[in-house]
């Protein structure tokens, strides 16, 4: 297909230049134009191939960038960043030194709010709309948000409050019946029944909520579309427009198996075909890890629970779903509500393990400090994804648990090193802890291939040397010790360098730091966290209490945000990876 229309869109004013009639042919353009970059290059392809209709309508009918448009989370802003100016770059997509997979207002003024977690979309449309009105300026302000994400209590939130203003807001629910994993809840069952037309009338709860509420409508009605948005142009107040699409529309593939192809990786543009990657001997996932032993554990531990908020294939917890549906629970996209829930049955006697993305426990904070750590409940939170995530960039690193999570008092914080030391961790804390624990572990695959071995119990606040040494002691916290055996393998003089693996951030191993302290007076910390208020923080900390007068040098993640890239060259960017590890220990030699 040549993209005869689509190469003279060089913003969405020459959008707006086009006959309608040209409209469907320009959809089929970008559509495939996604679907073939994406192919190669990787990324999220579902949610943009739902909303090809949608965007051009958008851009078509208002007047874009002085009309602010919001893409919640922004999967689906691929189609938005090629009609805006973005198109002959779109190839870096999520690549060292390319453009965002997500809206970002540094890259765009086209991107009116930067995303990357969800449901914040309605109350940044809100907060533009008020000051809009307070400036005296005319303009429209729509936020696009899909089914999953408008259950979140933020969402809630903000539609509470634009209900009781006159801003000039059109919330958009994008309602295709499925986030990452399919969407959840009472909230999807209500919507369901708008779908197939049931009319909710006196119930409607939007209306309720003050929102002149439209739809359903066919979201791949391109001339509908259009239609009804010049009629929102004209109805002052905050409205709701309901729009009916499909995930992964236009790629057969994709819309068969819309969990799949949410980010399918590498596949044939043609067919759809996901291109096979070569796993035969490869260390499995760690979510995996995660997931399969909790199957494990929970076979013989009936008080095991498993919870995830939106992320049962992400975090592997589906496999505790599937073998014991009564006891694992998606409560959509809702970390608040998931860490209080844990919460909650944890007081009536159950093992909680409650599984969540490091950058998305972010979202739960007090509750982690209110509801459990200060009544000291023995949740057990599993953060995958912790440390440099790669192409997801700065709104998906879980690097801040360890600083942020240090501070709270009860809380314990571990990071095995490796696939044997999770399952075994897992393991250990089922059978009893007096407090709850952060349990993290990075994104993808671990280090060994042989992994399922028999349980044995992990000593609480106790690290492990690794390698004896003279002068130089290496001390590493989770995945960390890999990167660093490596790097003093490849030196020569490496007899001198002692490692030695922490296991756990909090508590300390103060009996092991105490001698570190008596024998080395160069210690080199290594975190895949950030350097401020993280492991090589705690170290410093215990060891000026301890009057410690060696130097302390801390390696981790430099006080500004990381963008994406692949991990290997983000950890290069922090100093962390297995070159910069040998440079700084050669250089102290």
């Amino acid at each position: 297909m040549t993209n005869e229309i689509l190469n003279k869109i060089k913003s969405p004013e020459d959008l707006r230049k086009l006959e309608r009639k040209e409209l469907q042919k320009l959809a089929a353009e970008l559509r495939r134009y996604i679907i073939n970059i994406v192919a190669t290059k990787e990324g999220h392809l579902g949610a943009s191939l739902g909303v090809v209709e949608l965007t051009i309508a958008l851009h078509y009918s208002y007047n874009t960038p002085d009309d602010l448009l919001i893409w919640d989370v922004g999967h689906q802003a691929y189609g938005h960043k090629i009609l805006t100016g973005r198109k002959n770059i779109f190839h870096t997509n999520r690549q060292l030194n390319g453009i965002s997979g997500f809206p970002n207002r540094s890259e765009s003024e086209y991107d009116a709010f930067g995303t990357g977690h969800s449901s914040t979309s309605i109350s940044a449309a809100l907060g533009m709309a008020i000051a809009s009105k307070l400036k005296g300026e005319k303009r429209h302000h729509i936020a696009v948000i899909g089914d999953a994400s408008i259950a979140s209590g933020m969402a809630f939130e903000g539609l509470n409050h634009a209900g009781v203003t006159d801003a000039d807001l059109l919330v958009i629910l994008n309602d295709n019946a499925i986030g990452i994993d399919p969407s959840v809840g009472a909230l999807k069952e209500y919507l369901t029944k708008a779908r197939i037309g049931h009319k909710p009338a006196s119930s409607n709860m939007i209306e309720a909520l003050n929102f002149k509420y439209f739809g359903p409508v066919d979201g791949h009605d391109l001339d509908g579309l259009i239609d009804i948005l010049e009629e929102m142009k004209t109805i002052e107040g905050p409205k709701f427009l309901h729009i009916i699409t499909k995930k992964g529309k236009g790629l057969k593939k994709a819309e068969e198996d819309q969990v799949k192809y949410h980010a399918p990786g590498k596949f044939e543009p043609e067919t759809g075909e996901l291109l096979k990657k070569e796993t035969n001997g490869l260390p499995s996932k760690y979510q995996d890890v995660f997931g399969l032993t909790l199957v494990e554990l929970a076979e013989k531990n009936e008080k095991i629970i498993g919870i995830t908020p939106a992320m049962p294939t992400g975090s592997s917890l589906k496999y505790m779903m599937e073998a014991f549906p009564e006891r694992a629970f998606d409560v959509g996209i809702a970390e608040q509500h998931a860490v209080t829930l844990s919460a909650g049955m944890a007081t009536q006697g159950f093992t909680v393990f409650c599984a969540i993305y490091s950058t998305f426990l972010q979202r739960a904070y007090d509750q982690l400090i209110h509801d459990v750590a200060l009544q000291n409940l023995p949740v057990i939170f599993c953060l995958d994804r912790a440390g440099l995530v790669g192409e997801d960039g700065a709104t998906h690193h879980g690097v801040f648990d360890i600083a942020y999570s240090r501070a709270i008092p009860n809380l314990m914080i571990a990071a095995p090193r490796n696939e044997i030391e999770l399952r075994n961790l897992l393991y250990t804390v089922q059978l009893g802890i007096e407090n709850p624990i952060l349990i993290r572990y990075p994104r993808g695959r671990g280090v060994l291939k042989e992994w399922k071995l028999p349980f044995q119990k992990v000593p609480f606040g106790k690290g492990e040397q690794l390698k004896e040494g003279t002068e130089i002691a290496v001390l590493t916290i989770g995945n960390m010790a890999a990167n660093a055996s490596e790097a003093i393998l490849q030196m020569k003089n490496n007899s001198k360098i002692a490692h030695f693996d922490l296991r756990f951030v909090k508590p300390l191993d103060e009996e092991l730091l105490k001698n570190i302290f008596k024998k080395f007076k160069i210690i080199l910390t290594v975190e895949d966290g950030v350097k401020k208020g993280g492991f090589g923080s705690a170290v410093m900390e215990f060891a000026s209490e301890q009057g410690y007068k060696g130097q302390i040098i801390v390696l981790g993640v430099p006080d500004t945000f990381i963008f994406q890239g692949s991990v290997t060259e983000l950890q290069e960017i922090a100093g962390i990876h297995v070159q910069g590890i040998r440079q700084k220990l050669e250089s102290l030699l």
